[in-house]
């Protein structure tokens, strides 16, 4: 089969591969892989210097199971599905029933393919911060994978969003998707939040905790800025309405026994059904991958970029 590598001497530092078919084990389906989606994560990993020629990167996909497991878990042969797993940008991928979710069959696999990392992520991280119904709640970060599907989700659940984009293009997509408040930065906002979905930290980070409210909660997802964030001891006091704050760290697979196979199959019925915007900026087939890369690295896309097996 076909991958998509680590190569520095290619455009993107990718190029396309022969490697060796997956061999499924008893507990994971063999799926054809229609459709990738490239996280900003994987390609600042693919275009790093450090990382080996030959590496094989990439979480998110969709296709179709060929071969279901063989312990019966999981969707049958036939299913359309979308998929989480390290096993990078290939023709063909082998995945545990815990990290499959079932997807309607109508389904566009490049809208499937976005699912994984950054809808699961701004789900989860949701979660974590309680109950949002009628709570104040930002996301910093908005525009991109997991912030748009934080915006929505968290409008979903009731929450009031205020929307963090430093594009003030975005303000009315924004808006379309739930938020109630665009702001170009944290402290611009000038009413306390209870929950915070940081995607950018360093400076942002900073401000986003300022404007907690007692009791509230930041959890830090993503480090976009490429900056330190530095708390002066001030910013850590807990006089005047600031009781109780905290900041918290998120791995997607800090528990390596969660199932996601709920979580996937609920996304794709949302993002199929038109109540969830998967936001692709880009989409082509994978041999056009340089483009893809440039325009992530060079923050031209606002969403997501998808790559369409031929």
């Amino acid at each position: 089969m076909r991958a998509l590598v680590v190569d520095h001497t290619s455009p993107g530092h990718l190029s396309l591969t022969d490697v060796p078919d997956p061999q499924p084990a008893a507990h994971e389906a063999l799926v054809r892989v229609e459709a990738i989606s490239l996280n900003s994560g994987e390609v600042s990993r693919a275009t790093d210097p450090a990382t080996p020629n030959g590496a094989r990167l990439g979480w998110d996909a969709a296709g179709v199971v060929v071969r279901a497991a063989a312990d019966g878990s999981g969707p049958a042969e036939g299913d359309r599905v979308v998929t989480l797993g390290e096993t990078g940008w290939a023709e063909l991928r082998a995945v545990p029933a815990t990290l499959l979710g079932t997807a309607p069959r109508d389904a566009d696999p490049g809208a499937l393919s976005t699912i994984p990392v950054a809808g699961l992520s701004a789900l989860h991280v949701l979660r974590r911060t309680g109950q949002l119904l009628g709570r104040r709640v930002m996301v910093t970060g908005a525009s991109g994978g997991v912030g748009r599907y934080a915006v929505q989700l968290a409008a979903r659940a009731g929450a009031h969003v205020v929307a963090i984009s430093r594009d003030p293009d975005r303000a009315g997509e924004l808006r379309a998707l739930g938020a109630s408040e665009v702001r170009p930065e944290p402290a611009a906002v000038t009413e306390p939040v209870a929950a915070v979905l940081d995607n950018v930290g360093g400076p942002h980070l900073v401000a986003a905790f300022a404007a907690l409210s007692a009791g509230g909660t930041l959890v830090s997802v993503g480090r976009s800025a490429g900056a330190d964030a530095v708390l002066t001891p001030d910013a850590l006091l807990g006089d005047a309405g600031r009781h109780d704050r905290s900041i918290r760290t998120f791995f997607l697979f800090g528990d390596p026994a969660t199932d996601f196979a709920a979580d996937l199959t609920w996304l794709a019925a949302e993002v199929t059904a038109g109540r969830l915007d998967p936001g692709i900026s880009w989409r082509g087939p994978w041999t056009r991958h340089p483009e893809a890369v440039e325009a992530l690295l060079t923050h031209r896309l606002h969403g997501k970029a998808v790559l369409v097996l031929d």
